[in-house]
């Protein structure tokens, strides 16, 4: 279990725990959450304090703060080591790298916006 704020505007961006399913439960405040199938259906709502959210082992999913206040939640997973990994790290900053052309084809963009978005998960030195 852990406990994370969001600060207005913050985000846990779109990731995956291979290794277990989470649960939230809101503190304070309200959080826009939701989580893609393996049919690329979206599944999202906005919880309120005292409401909880699931999201299936293995799913890609994401948290946002869209408001104006802070918010608190309680994270807890079925797993003691649930795994993550963030789908822009992984695609964007992986060592070695993920050639241009798999990523040029993938999102049917050129390479230089490829090598634009490379650059902003590069490591800072």
């Amino acid at each position: 279990m852990a406990r994370v704020d969001y600060a207005p505007g913050g985000i846990n961006p779109p990731h995956t725990h291979p290794r277990a399913t989470e649960i939230v439960f809101v503190l304070e405040g309200e959080l826009d959450v939701g989580f893609i199938t393996t049919d690329n259906k979206l599944f999202s709502k906005t919880i309120k304090k005292g409401e909880i959210f699931t999201f299936p082992r293995g799913l890609i999913h994401f948290q946002i703060n869209s408001g104006k206040v802070p918010v608190a939640v309680i994270a807890a997973f079925n797993s003691q080591l649930p795994g993550t990994q963030r789908v822009a790290n992984a695609l964007f900053a992986s060592s070695p790298t993920v050639e241009d052309v798999v990523l040029t084809k993938t999102f049917q963009v050129g390479t230089k916006e490829v090598e634009k978005i490379k650059a902003k998960f590069a490591p800072k030195m």
